[in-house]
């Protein structure tokens, strides 16, 4: 293709991201956020929070976009950059709307239907060349994992500043939560103090118990005792 040919291509692809930009701003897909690079319109990058009733529930999960020249007629590679349990990170996804399909591409498709598709695909099990299997166990630890490691990617401090606050907002959260106030420890001890009242009086009842049990024993004893003196003096009179 010549260099107008190529110029021309980009424009269209250009045109057509700023499109998608504009709508996805407008109509954000639910559980993701992207943004391209001011440097660079055809990659784009996204982090997709992890959904409820998901292993990767609290997760933070960043992705990134390549958008070839020809696009809309071309579809964009899809990589996941974050550890989720559930793709290879840094590696080409096999999808229906990637670039490993360009025959099942449709041209009508936007950035909001491609990442709409990814998500879907993400929570469910169907296996493709650039997933792994994991346990639900490894996924929901590599979504507690994903805030921190997230934290020390530029990329996501420099396009999302509002997810690294919200990933701050969690951690600081977390931290209350797993590390209780001085109040919490002295609200613990009160369990305790009961739990050693409570062995106190069983000790006390088993004394009172043995000592009732003796105390019957000696009655019992003394009546017998009596019973016979008196079956002898009746005896000899």
């Amino acid at each position: 293709m010549s260099v107008g040919g190529n110029r021309k291509m980009t424009m269209t692809a250009t045109l057509r991201l700023k499109q998608d930009y504009l709508r996805i701003r407008k109509e954000p897909v639910p559980y993701i956020c992207a943004e391209p690079l001011p440097s660079n319109i055809l990659e784009w990058h996204f982090v997709i929070r992890g959904p409820e009733k998901t292993p990767y529930k609290g997760g933070y999960y960043h992705g990134k976009l390549i958008f070839p020249q020809e696009f809309p007629f071309k579809p964009p590679g899809i990589y996941m950059l974050t550890p989720n349990g559930r793709f290879m990170c840094n590696t080409r996804l096999c999808l229906s709307i990637s670039d490993f399909h360009p025959d099942t591409w449709n041209p009508a498709w936007s950035v909001s239907t491609i990442l709409t598709a990814l998500l879907s695909f993400m929570v469910e099990n169907i296996p493709t060349l650039g997933s792994i299997e994991t346990s639900d166990f490894t996924k929901r630890q590599l979504s507690l994992q994903s805030l921190a490691f997230n934290l020390k990617d530029r990329v996501v401090c420099e396009l999302f500043p509002e997810v690294v606050e919200e990933i701050k907002v969690k951690q600081r959260t977390q931290k209350d939560f797993c590390v209780p106030p001085h109040t919490g420890h002295v609200a613990r001890r009160k369990p305790n103090l009961r739990g050693a009242l409570a062995n106190l009086c069983v000790i006390a009842g088993l004394v009172v118990c043995v000592y009732t049990v003796k105390f019957v024993c000696y009655i019992i004893q003394f009546v017998l005792i009596l019973f016979i003196f008196l079956f002898r003096i009746l005896a000899l009179s």
